[in-house]
């Protein structure tokens, strides 16, 4: 066997490979592109007059996390786990929504923290879009468990 068939054998690398992970990747770069272009119109024009330029970037920063935060829970929850709509109709999208942030929040905390990080090596966008890339595969290991989980209904559960 060779090692990229190991690699592909492995149970973890199935699982990441799976088909919802795929719509969860192709939202993730939808809002990767939110988050950038937040970012660059925040921090070049619409926060310019905040100084230290420090502050500036945090400011910026949550404002567009914030902005992709809302497209992706928007997205997936439309596409990404659309079969799983039925099972979360006694929330409201709005309740729902606070579930997906909180279930982000250490995905957003690890993406501030590695853009600070980079930030000194790296342009602030190159910098950005290395954390996100970082964060992303945590944000959906929790938001498949927790957020959006498959819940068994009465009669399911009678039958187990």
């Amino acid at each position: 066997m060779s090692p990229m068939q190991r690699l592909y054998a492995q149970p973890w690398v199935q699982w990441l490979l799976r088909h919802r992970f795929l719509k969860f990747g192709t939202v993730g770069a939808s809002g990767t592109f939110v988050n950038l272009g937040v970012l660059y119109l925040a921090q070049e024009f619409l926060f310019r007059f905040i100084e230290p330029a420090d502050l500036r970037l945090n400011v910026s920063l949550v404002l567009a996390i914030f902005c992709a935060t809302l497209n992706n829970f928007l997205w997936n929850r439309a596409w990404t786990w659309r079969d799983r709509r039925h099972h979360h109709r006694h929330r409201s999208q709005l309740g729902q929504f606070g579930q997906y942030a909180m279930a982000c929040w250490v995905g957003i905390a690890l993406q501030i923290i590695f853009t600070k990080l980079l930030v000194v090596y790296f342009h602030y966008l190159i910098a950005n879009a290395a954390a996100i890339v970082l964060s992303s595969v945590f944000n959906f290991v929790v938001n498949d468990l927790w957020t959006f989980r498959h819940r068994k209904t009465p009669a399911a559960k009678a039958d187990d």
